[in-house]
């Protein structure tokens, strides 16, 4: 199933089922006549393979007040307020690159930028931590930034080089812990696409402490998921979906999913150590290679449109804008 969460002109949002046909199973009002109502997409999560197995044999009988022609909705967030973001950097390529952009970057506001980054390379700065090729490694991010598709995205006021990364990321079923990569998988109930818009200046400059990101990724709108959940049955092998983004129009990169250090199974166990997943958990992959602008020190200008896309998920796409 493809699962979205809409609003209309008036009500609450509400999750529904996307089908193929641009119409909108109404899960909230078709559960709520059935005696136990799943007002919002947290709701459906929780009530894992039961609760998809009840919504499909509702879609089998529904009348036609259950379903909406996604033309007269607005689709929000799938998941609008994910219980927790975890944000993972998996994929070498990507690290190393965007690493050598960061020094750039901070070599540039110094007198002399070529002398100050080969004291950087001399001090290894360039180099990626040993660490990271042993475990997956990640940042919490704010699960009260999210946005949808074609949702605007508001650069902060002193942001000058803003960016975007092409993610896949998974949705949490649980509760589980102390996963191991055999059965990590079992606990998914869905994949979608994260797209967290950075500012890459300010976070070029806070990460000197070694610490964050902070405000480079800490503003309102920043964290764009979507269109869709599409949950794991619909999935064969998550390390192989073909992933593109594209800014105005103009293809930036089409790669796939996997090839990441660690994989997604590996990932999720590992961040199941000793620490309970909940429904609603959103842990996205990393960017892939070449998936952001900042790898090649090329950044986004108000009013560009960002779609990111991912087999069987669908666009996800984004207006950068200037605050008001």
């Amino acid at each position: 199933m493809k699962l979205v969460t809409f609003i209309e002109a008036q009500g609450p949002a509400r999750p529904a089922v996307l089908l193929a046909d641009d119409r909108l199973f109404d899960i909230a009002a078709a559960t709520a006549r059935d005696g136990a109502p799943l007002p919002d997409m947290l709701a459906v999560i929780a009530a894992g393979k039961a609760g998809l197995a009840r919504i499909a044999r509702l879609m089998e009988t529904a009348d036609h007040a259950d379903f909406r022609a996604l033309a007269d909705v607005r689709l929000l967030a799938p998941l609008p307020r994910p219980t927790q973001i975890r944000d993972c950097g998996n994929y070498e390529r990507h690290v190393a690159q965007a690493i050598a952009a960061a020094m750039q970057l901070r070599a540039s506001a110094t007198p002399d930028p070529a002398a100050t980054l080969e004291k950087f390379r001399a001090a290894g700065l360039l180099e990626i931590p040993p660490v990271w090729f042993e475990q997956p490694l990640y940042y919490k991010g704010n699960p009260m930034t999210v946005v949808g598709p074609d949702a605007e995205v508001v650069r902060p006021r002193s942001a000058k080089l803003m960016d975007y990364e092409l993610e896949l990321a998974v949705v949490i079923g649980g509760p589980a812990k102390d996963l191991s990569p055999e059965n990590a998988l079992d606990a998914v109930f869905g994949y979608t696409i994260f797209n967290d818009f950075s500012a890459r200046d300010i976070q070029s400059r806070e990460t000197q402490f070694r610490f964050g990101p902070a405000k480079g990724k800490d503003f309102d709108t920043g964290n764009a998921i979507g269109p869709c959940i599409l949950t794991a049955d619909e999935v064969h092998d998550p390390e192989a979906l073909t992933m593109i983004a594209r800014v105005n129009g103009e293809e930036k990169v089409r790669t796939v999913s996997g090839g990441g250090q660690h994989s997604i199974a590996a990932t999720i166990a590992y961040i199941s150590r000793d620490e309970t997943l909940h429904p609603g958990d959103l842990i996205a992959m990393g960017t892939v290679a070449d998936g952001c602008g900042y790898e090649s020190l090329t950044f986004l200008s108000d009013g560009d449109v960002v779609e990111l896309e991912v087999e069987g998920i669908g666009v996800l796409r984004n207006k950068l804008v200037a605050p008001a």
